[in-house]
């Protein structure tokens, strides 16, 4: 199966109800549920090296990878979401300051 732009979107939960989001993981995968366990796979790994003090793995195959872990901030997997990414090209043409 060739691989294909994902987004997952996975809603963030904090214990001030104020503060709430969707972390969104963007990557390269052959289905949703590839996706899915690709984007919780970089996670658990950003959030491994950030407990223990050391570097962010950063991006890995396949374009995957966490760079914001914060601390209080639980992502909810179970609301999780992948779709195609529609318009991948679109983010690359940007520069970080109009992200």
């Amino acid at each position: 199966m060739p691989l294909e732009p994902y987004e997952v979107d996975v809603p963030i939960h904090t214990t001030d109800w104020a503060l709430h989001g969707v972390h969104v993981f963007t990557g390269q995968a052959a289905s949703r549920t590839e996706a899915l366990a690709r984007a919780h796979q970089v996670y658990a790994q950003a959030l491994s090296a950030h407990h223990a003090s050391r570097a962010n793995p950063g991006r890995q195959d396949g374009g995957w990878g966490a760079s914001a872990v914060r601390d209080g901030w639980e992502l909810d997997w179970a609301a999780a979401k992948a779709s195609p990414w529609s318009n991948p090209s679109s983010w690359t043409r940007k520069n970080p300051y109009e992200l």
